[in-house]
């Protein structure tokens, strides 16, 4: 039971660091190449795919979290470096979607097309400067995640 339960911590991280890198290095610049005359409509599947990462990637670190504490039956298993790792992933992650990717969400509606906005409007700026926020903590998510990754491999050899 031990093997399965690590497996699915080990499988929760990694679908969670591989949807977080494909949607960075995949399906945005996918999205603004093919979609390029229209820069709206590849912001808009950008954004949907990235509020359901964002939800599945909470939903898998919460799984993580769980399995970890039923394998281990102790709560200290929780203050571990790779929990941590993926507590700080979660709290990134809902820092992005729930402040940043709503804030970003408003500055959209109210300036109707992000293509056809002025550059010097104020509204832009706020929403470029909201993107940039995005882009570090989406980057902080791959990272931490990263560390968790090499130390649960850490955790499994020194286990043995």
């Amino acid at each position: 039971m031990t093997s399965i339960l690590r497996t699915v911590e080990f499988l929760a991280l990694s679908v969670w660091l591989g949807s977080d890198i494909f949607l960075s290095f995949v399906v945005a610049p996918g999205a603004f190449r093919v979609l390029a005359p229209n820069r709206d409509q590849a912001g808009a599947v950008v954004g949907f795919s990235l509020t359901r990462m964002h939800l599945g990637g909470i939903a898998l670190g919460v799984v993580f979290l769980l399995v970890r504490l039923i394998r281990t039956r102790s709560f200290a298993s929780l203050v571990t470096p790779a929990a941590i790792c993926v507590v700080l992933m979660i709290a990134l992650t809902g820092i992005s979607q729930y402040t940043v990717s709503a804030k970003m969400a408003v500055l959209r509606v109210q300036m109707g097309s992000i293509q056809g906005t002025a550059a010097d409007s104020p509204l832009l700026a706020q929403f470029s400067r909201l993107h940039g926020i995005s882009v570090s903590l989406e980057s902080g998510v791959l990272l931490a995640g990263i560390a968790a990754m090499y130390l649960l491999v850490r955790e499994l050899a020194t286990a043995r």
